[in-house]
């Protein structure tokens, strides 16, 4: 594990490489497709998908509510992949990409495209987070 600002004063804060951002940005993103696609399996399950032929969203079968199940216990496990060691600011950087993501499976599932409120706000979002992520600390 990569040390944080948090550890003790015998270890060097940590410092953001190409690799760990990388590497962060990927956990970040693996993240959201688990709990976004499963919150969707089990949406599309138990709702039904928007995506039809008739007006009437269709249930999936019962095993889509399963299959998203576990990949939202699966998500509870991944932010842990993270390089730092910040559980609350990991989870509210996270939010942002949250949002952008939640923006793009919602158009490419079920064909709500976003507007440019969406996009104008997602955008924000993810500036913001950027700043938390990126501030310089120590």
């Amino acid at each position: 594990m990569i040390p944080d600002e948090d550890q003790s004063e015998n270890q060097e804060p940590f410092q953001w490489t190409a690799i760990s951002i990388a590497w962060a940005i990927g956990v970040f993103l693996i993240a959201g497709v688990a709990e976004i696609l499963g919150g969707w399996l089990v949406w599309a399950a138990i709702r039904g998908s928007a995506i039809t032929d008739s007006t009437t969203p269709q249930k999936k079968p019962w095993w889509y509510a399963i299959l998203g199940s576990i990949l939202l216990v699966s998500y509870g496990f991944i932010p842990c992949l993270q390089p730092t060691d910040s559980f609350g600011r990991i989870y509210a950087i996270y939010g942002g990409f949250f949002i952008v993501l939640s923006f793009l499976f919602g158009w490419g599932l079920d064909g709500d495209k976003p507007d440019l409120g969406d996009v104008v706000g997602g955008s924000i979002a993810l500036v913001g987070v950027l700043l938390v992520m990126f501030w310089p600390r120590g």
